[in-house]
């Protein structure tokens, strides 16, 4: 027996049977069963029956209820791995081809949004000259208040991001500065040269700290920091090189912790996780994973077929950006940050083990959960030409991939199912990064523009020209104002909307 409806909205009404529930929607409509669920698959809430042309806003107030969400939070909605755009029955037909709607019950996957909205950019608000080669490395701090970027003219650079005008010239390192890396306090960042040497500055004073002219034998591919949850100071980098080694450092204590052998070739990519683990991808076809204790070797993932060129963690974002979050101020006390940065962590994390993926010149890209398993979970296959560079939304639940066959490719994060090619560059894709948002990606491209992509219609939303060379480094500001970019061109330029 059906009971008395509930007002829901002006739109829709809720009623409860013994199995599920009703919707009533003003006017009438055919109806179909659905059930709403996870992104991991858990069940939430009873069946519900749906008239077909139920629109998203009517599922966030649907959803919201069956949930008796107090504060009101915002959702988009799936039905397989087809987004729900104008109503539900466009995804249901996609999902069902054979067009039997009402016989099955319709599985609506629910994502959680962001509750702000980042604006695109749109423009280019200035170009900064003085570098006298290549930019090559570009990173905002984790706290978005500061600018570096790495030049072939072995210096670095930190802009005042407000005037946009250099603030800070900083040298030292004796060739091409190859990568920057911000620890997740904003406190430090650290930087790496074509000769093998690092170096360490402290983001107040802008003084070096800890310098190793020859931490490596050959170039510094790649730098992470130790996360700020399981290190409140952020005292601890790991560097890898083209010698095939990864090392640890105290930059406090001005040494090295420990080394990670067991590559035959160049490291390519170094990713320090969350699990206490450190990941490192070579040109000799494998990820190694150690421990960030004593760095002994755990296990070495193999199924590459060519040298593996870049690593991505679906927690990449809280472990770059720590306790800043942009809604709140990120807490003064080392411990409170602390538990605001693991709080940030789990929520992307989720029940699962932390997951790794790897892009490679064999034109795949592995997903893996390294702390458990040797084995790939999934092989993502369609780029025609290396992957070049991955990225997990800030989220954690979409994945971009970006390949020398001039496009990116979109997947879902969690099963690796393929979800759009991003087609428009003319040139290799050398960057992406994500919008704080996950609903934006920008790219980077040897044809010298880069791109907004929009992840819900899977188009181009601006195309950005104005460099005059290829694009080598990339960065969305970790509040979401504005990109940089460097290129070839030795120009780095801001774009606003």
């Amino acid at each position: 027996m059906i009971a008395k409806a509930t007002e829901v909205n002006k739109f829709c009404s809720v009623a409860k049977t013994n199995h599920y529930f009703v919707i009533g929607m003003e006017g009438e409509s055919a109806s179909l069963v659905a059930q709403f669920l996870t992104v991991d698959g858990e069940l939430k809430g009873p069946q519900v029956y749906l008239p077909v042309d139920t629109t998203p806003d009517q599922l966030q107030v649907l959803l919201n209820n069956l949930l008796e969400n107090e504060e009101k939070e915002a959702y988009h909605f799936r039905v397989g791995e087809y987004e729900i755009g104008n109503c539900v029955k466009d995804a249901a037909e996609k999902h069902r081809p054979d067009g039997d709607l009402l016989e099955h019950v319709i599985p609506i996957t629910f994502l959680p949004q962001a509750p702000f909205k980042i604006r695109p950019v749109t423009r280019c608000a200035t170009s900064m000259e003085g570098h006298k080669e290549a930019v090559l490395a570009v990173r905002f701090s984790p706290d978005g208040k500061h600018l570096v970027t790495g030049s072939g003219d072995t210096t670095l650079r930190v802009w005042d991001i407000n005037t946009c005008t250099p603030k800070h010239t900083l040298t030292g390192h004796k060739n091409w500065v190859l990568c920057v890396e911000w620890s997740p306090n904003s406190k430090y960042f650290a930087s790496g040269d074509y000769v093998g040497g690092i170096r360490v500055w402290d983001a107040e004073t802008m003084q070096c700290i800890f310098s190793n002219p020859k931490a490596h034998k050959k170039f510094v591919t790649s730098l992470s920091w130790e996360p700020l949850h399981r290190n409140p100071n952020c005292h601890r980098l790991v560097s890898a090189g083209k010698d095939g080694m990864a090392r640890v450092w105290d930059i406090i204590l001005r040494k090295p912790v420990f080394s990670m052998s067991g590559h035959r070739m160049s490291i390519t990519c170094v990713r320090w996780g969350g699990e206490g683990l450190i990941y490192t991808a070579s040109q000799d076809r494998t990820v190694k994973v150690f421990s960030d204790v004593e760095g002994k070797l755990v296990r070495t993932l193999e199924g590459h077929a060519h040298w593996i060129n870049t690593l991505a963690l679906n927690t990449d974002y809280p472990l770059r950006t720590g306790a800043f979050d942009f809604q709140r101020p990120a807490p003064e006390d080392p411990q409170e940050a602390q538990q605001k940065a693991l709080q940030r962590y789990l929520a992307v994390k989720g029940s699962g083990p932390e997951l790794l993926v790897s892009g490679s010149d064999d034109n795949t890209a592995y997903i893996w959960e390294p702390s458990a398993k040797k084995k790939p979970l999934l092989r993502l296959t369609g780029h025609q030409q290396p992957v070049n560079l991955l990225s997990f939304s800030p989220d954690g639940l979409l994945l971009c991939s970006a390949s020398f066959d001039k496009s990116l490719k979109l997947w879902n994060g969690k099963t690796g199912k393929f979800i759009a090619t991003f087609r428009g560059h003319v040139g290799a894709v050398y960057q992406v990064c994500w919008s704080a948002d996950s609903r934006m990606v920008v790219s980077g491209s040897k044809d010298s523009t880069l791109k907004v992509w929009n992840l819900k219609t899977h188009k181009l939303l601006y195309d950005l020209p104005g460099h005059a060379d290829e694009v080598y480094a990339v960065d969305w500001s970790p509040d979401g104002t504005c990109v940089a970019s460097g290129s070839k061109d030795k120009l780095v330029k801001v774009w606003h909307n």
